[in-house]
């Protein structure tokens, strides 16, 4: 049954698939970087903090535009967005295969790739509009396609750059990623209303707690609350651990003794339990409540990234990948259904852009922080002591999160 009560095929399905498809293809680039910076750095001689600043400055500016997707998402929808980001995305991999200075890994990758990026915002948020019941789970399904890719990518991307190189590979990545995000993003729409349709799940919701959804705080009245900058702050510690570590896990195993392949695989390992991470904590969410279910994701980032500094034989940090991965799958399904449930959907988009922001400042922040740790001290240790104290401190965090006015808008409509 559709959503207006007639037979048919739900289009919100649609939407998640799409949303999915462009996490998977835009989170390309990050899988990517991990395998082939060791190569940059033979070619060029260029430090590792240098290095993993271009990183640094994707995710900046991904995460500056992303407030500006999440508004313009807010007023024209995602499909021209997505369409525009999806060239910018191909012409930036393209760019970055041809550069001889950093300056240039600077421009083509840092600005061109963080501003094909930014469009995740308006994806994930349109997939939020879609559904007020099982919001938290396809919200999880959709940015699963993050953790697929870093699930996937690696291993055909060490087989790209042994059989043909980085640059060659990074052209080969930019033309499959143009190709498919720009024929996909046609399909997009907004919100249901555009196809006379109803939110998954408003036939079951009382006029007052629609109302919630549909309207919610105004952006201003939000950003005054004490609790959106403790999802703010929550999502920056988490992310500036996850990139701290992620980007140079490959290179630091690889230090240790372990193969390249075998490095590979941890991203692969993370990336794909990132999935049923996203799956199971976005369910949680649901049944029970978005922020108590973060509050597990912290939890169980700060077991693992604790774990992570003993962790010196590839089973330990196979088994570190698994529940770091499963925990991040988790926060890529929460955010956009806790800021939902403390905030309504008025200003979703404007709200998630802002707190990727945060968030992605944080991760940005992360690899180069991680980088110049190594070149001044020589090893990793310090920079992952630094990344589980950032996760001890989300978990402390999560747990003062609180509902404004002690009640959460609209959570049992989002139950289900």
């Amino acid at each position: 049954m559709s959503r207006t009560g007639k037979p048919g095929f739900f289009y919100g399905y649609v939407i998640v698939f799409v949303a999915f498809l462009f996490e998977v293809l835009s989170w390309g680039m990050w899988a990517t970087f991990p395998i082939f910076l060791q190569p940059m750095l033979d070619e060029f001689g260029w430090s590792r903090a240098a290095t993993s600043g271009s990183f640094s400055l994707y995710l900046m500016v991904t995460a500056l535009l992303g407030i500006v997707m999440g508004r313009l998402n807010d007023r024209v929808g995602p499909r021209v967005i997505t369409t525009a980001c999806g060239l910018f995305l191909g012409l930036g991999y393209a760019l970055t295969s041809q550069v001889s200075a950093i300056w240039q890994l600077y421009i083509f990758y840092g600005v061109m790739l963080g501003i094909g990026q930014s469009g995740f915002v308006a994806t994930i948020s349109t997939v939020a509009r879609w559904f007020l019941k099982r919001r938290a789970l396809m919200v999880g399904i959709a940015a699963s396609g993050a953790a697929l890719s870093l699930g996937v990518i690696p291993t055909p991307a060490t087989w790209l750059l042994s059989a043909y190189g980085w640059r060659n590979s990074y052209i080969i990545i930019g033309i499959i990623t143009t190709v498919l995000i720009v024929i996909s993003a046609q399909l997009l729409k907004r919100d249901p209303g555009q196809m006379g349709l109803s939110p998954y799940g408003a036939d079951g919701l009382t006029e007052e707690t629609s109302n919630l959804q549909v309207s919610g705080l105004s952006f201003r009245d939000a950003v005054r609350t004490r609790q959106f900058w403790m999802v703010c702050a929550i999502d920056f510690l988490l992310l500036v651990c996850y990139s701290a570590v992620m980007i140079h896990i490959v290179i630091h195993a690889t230090g240790i003794g372990i193969s390249l392949s075998a490095a590979a695989n941890i991203l692969v390992i993370t990336g794909l339990v990132g999935i049923p991470g996203g799956v199971v904590l976005g369910t949680t969410g649901d049944r029970l409540n978005n922020r108590r279910a973060l509050t597990v994701v912290c939890l169980l980032v700060a077991l693992s990234a604790v774990w992570l500094l003993v962790a010196d034989e590839l089973w330990m940090l196979y088994l570190f990948g698994i529940v770091f991965g499963f925990a991040y799958g988790g926060l890529w399904a929460l955010l956009a259904p806790v800021i939902a449930e403390l905030f309504g959907l008025k200003s979703h988009g404007a709200l998630l852009g802002l707190a990727n922001f945060s968030g992605m400042t944080g991760e940005a922040i992360g690899p180069t922080m991680a980088g110049y740790i190594y070149d001044t001290t020589r090893g990793y240790q310090l920079a992952f002591v630094v990344a589980a104290a950032a996760s001890i401190a989300s978990f402390a965090l999560s747990l003062l999160l609180k509902p404004i006015g002690g009640k959460d808008r609209g959570d049992k409509a989002a139950a289900g």
